[in-house]
C-alpha cells in the first residue's frame, strides 16, 4: 500500500514539473492564460469543488445520519448542474468582455472606480473565509494518514500540507488544473469501486441493504437522540440548501473564467455533470453500507474509531475489506480529495490579495514579475497560516466546510447572479452582497442556528440575496456598465 501511494506522489511530481513549464506570467499563475482545455477544466472544477468533504465529510454525514442525509447530496448535485447549465458560458463571456482574472475583477471590470473598496472588502472575505476551508483540508489530510499509516495526524499535515503548498507555489493555475485533472479520476474511481466491493461483502454476509434501504426513514437521522440538526421538513431544506453555495464559490467560478470558447464549455458541463452524479452517488452508499458493515461487526475492531470520528468512515472500510494494492489506489483518491481543493484556495487567496488588494492599492503599475514572486510567497504565506489553525482547531471537516462554504457562498452568491442575469444591479448592490454574507454567515452561525433550526447555509444566502437587490434599486447605478 506503502508502494502504491509513492508511485502516486511521482506520478504527480512528474504532472507538476512538466506543467510548471507552461506558466511563464502572471496571467497564466492567476488563471491558465487561456492555455487549458475544456475537459481539463472541467475535471479540476470537479476535484476543487469537492475535497475531502466528500469523501470524508459526507461520507461521515451519511453514516451518522442514515437517509436523511439524502438532501445534503441532492443539494450539492442541483447547485453543480445549476452552475453549469445556466452560469459557465455567461461567465465565460463577461470575463472575454472585462479581461477579469479573479471573480472580484469581474466587479471592479464592471463597475469602474470601485477597485479599491471592491478589491479591499473582496479580499478580506476570501482570505478569512478560505484559511477556514484549506485548514479543513489539512486537517482531513492528518486524519487519512493517521487512519492508513498509522502517522500521527500532526505529521500527516505537514506531509498533506507541505505537497500541496509546493506544487501550488511553483506552477499556480496551470499546475493546480493539471495536478485536478490527475486527482479527479483517482476521486471518481474511488466512489464508484468502494461501494460496489462494499456491497459484495454485504450480500456475502446476508446483509439485507437493500431493504434498509427501502424502509429507511428519509427526515430522521440515525442518532436522532443526540444530534442538534433538525428534522423533517427544516432538515430538508437545510439540506438542498447547500447548492447556494456553488454560485459563488471563486475557485470554482474561475475555472468556467479560464474557458476558451462556446464549444468547450458545453463538452466540459456533460463530463462535470457525469462526474458529479457517479461520485456523489459513490459517496453516499460509502456511508450507507458502512454503517450497516459495521453494526454487522464485519469492520473488525476499527469499527471504534468509526464510533469516535463517523468521518473515518471511509478510510476504514478501505483498510478493513481490500488488499493492500487496492486500497492504496482508493486511498490514493482520498489524498488528491484534500490536495485538489487546498491548491485551488489557496491559488484563490494569493491572486485576492496580489490582484484585488495589493494591485489596487498602489497607484503605480506593478511589474509581471513581480507579481508573480509575489503570488508565489504569498502561496508560501497562506499555507503556512491554514496549517497552523488545522493543528489547533477541534471542529469536524463537515463542519468547517459548511461554515466556510456559507460565508464566501453569500457573500459572492447573490453578487455573481445578480451581475450576470439583471441589467439593474448596481455597485452598491456588490457591497450589499458582500458585507450581508458575510455578517450574516457569522452571526448566524454563532447564535442563531440552534434556536431557530436553519442552516447559515440557507439564511445568509437568502438575506443577502434581498439586501443586494433592494439596495440596488435604492441606489441605482448611474454610469454605464461595460457589460
Amino acid at each position: 500500500m506503502i508502494t502504491v501511494f509513492i508511485l502516486y506522489l511521482v506520478i504527480l511530481a512528474g504532472i507538476v514539473v512538466y506543467s510548471a513549464r507552461r506558466s511563464k506570467t502572471n496571467t497564466d499563475f492567476v488563471i491558465g492564460g487561456k492555455k487549458l482545455s475544456g475537459f481539463s477544466l472541467a475535471l479540476s472544477e470537479r476535484a476543487t469543488g469537492e475535497s475531502a468533504w466528500l469523501l470524508l465529510g459526507l461520507t461521515g454525514h451519511a453514516y451518522a445520519e442514515g437517509w436523511a442525509a439524502i438532501w445534503v447530496a441532492l443539494g450539492c448535485v442541483a447547485g453543480i448542474l445549476f452552475l453549469w447549465t445556466f452560469m459557465a458560458e455567461p461567465l465565460r463571456r463577461i470575463t472575454d468582455r472585462t479581461g477579469a482574472i479573479t471573480v472580484s475583477g469581474l466587479f471592479i471590470r464592471t463597475f469602474p472606480g470601485t477597485s479599491r473598496g471592491i478589491g479591499l472588502t473582496s479580499s478580506l472575505i476570501i482570505i478569512f473565509f478560505f484559511i477556514l476551508y484549506i485548514a479543513a483540508q489539512f486537517n482531513g489530510a492528518g486524519k487519512i494518514f493517521n487512519d492508513t499509516f498509522n502517522i500521527d495526524p500532526f505529521w500527516g499535515m505537514v506531509i498533506g500540507s507541505a505537497i500541496v503548498t509546493l506544487y501550488t507555489m511553483l506552477g499556480g493555475f496551470i499546475t493546480v488544473v493539471a495536478t485536478d485533472a490527475f486527482q479527479a479520476v483517482l476521486m471518481v474511481v474511488t466512489c464508484i469501486a468502494l461501494p460496489i466491493i462494499g456491497l459484495f461483502i454485504a450480500g456475502a454476509h446476508n446483509l439485507g441493504i437493500a431493504e434498509s434501504l427501502l424502509t429507511a426513514d428519509f427526515t430522521v437521522p440515525l442518532n436522532v437522540a443526540s444530534t442538534a440538526s433538525a428534522t423533517g421538513f427544516l432538515l430538508v431544506l437545510n439540506g438542498l440548501s447547500w447548492a447556494f453555495g456553488y454560485t459563488g464559490q471563486p475557485q470554482l467560478l474561475t475555472r468556467m473564467m479560464a474557458m476558451r470558447n462556446p464549444v468547450e464549455t458545453r463538452q466540459a458541463r456533460w463530463l462535470a455533470i457525469a462526474w458529479t452524479l457517479l461520485a456523489y452517488g459513490g459517496a453516499f452508499m460509502i456511508g450507507i453500507i458502512g454503517y450497516r458493515l459495521a453494526g454487522a461487526g464485519l469492520l473488525g475492531e476499527n469499527v471504534a474509531r468509526v464510533a469516535a470520528d463517523s468521518e473515518k468512515i471511509m478510510p476504514v472500510m478501505v483498510m478493513t475489506l481490500l488488499n493492500p494494492i487496492l486500497a492504496g489506489i482508493l486511498l490514493s483518491g482520498a489524498v488528491s480529495a484534500m490536495m485538489s481543493t487546498a491548491s485551488s484556495q489557496l491559488m484563490v487567496v494569493s491572486s485576492s490579495m496580489t490582484e484585488d488588494l495589493y494591485t489596487q492599492l498602489r497607484r503605480k503599475q506593478i511589474l509581471d514579475r513581480r507579481l508573480l514572486a509575489m503570488n508565489r510567497i504569498l502561496t508560501l504565506g497562506v499555507g503556512a497560516v491554514a496549517f497552523l489553525l488545522a493543528i489547533s482547531m477541534e471542529d469536524t471537516v463537515y463542519g468547517l466546510v459548511s461554515y466556510a462554504w456559507s460565508g464566501i457562498g453569500a457573500s459572492f452568491g447573490p453578487a455573481v447572479i445578480l451581475l450576470l442575469f439583471w441589467k439593474r444591479f448596481s455597485r452598491a448592490g456588490v457591497y450589499a452582497s458582500l458585507v450581508t454574507g458575510t455578517l450574516t454567515a457569522v452571526i448566524w452561525k454563532t447564535w442563531l442556528v440552534i434556536p431557530t433550526g436553519i442552516s447559515e447555509r440557507l439564511a445568509s444566502y437568502v438575506l443577502a440575496f434581498m439586501a443586494a437587490m433592494i439596495i440596488s434599486l435604492v441606489f441605482p447605478e448611474k454610469e454605464k456598465q461595460t457589460t
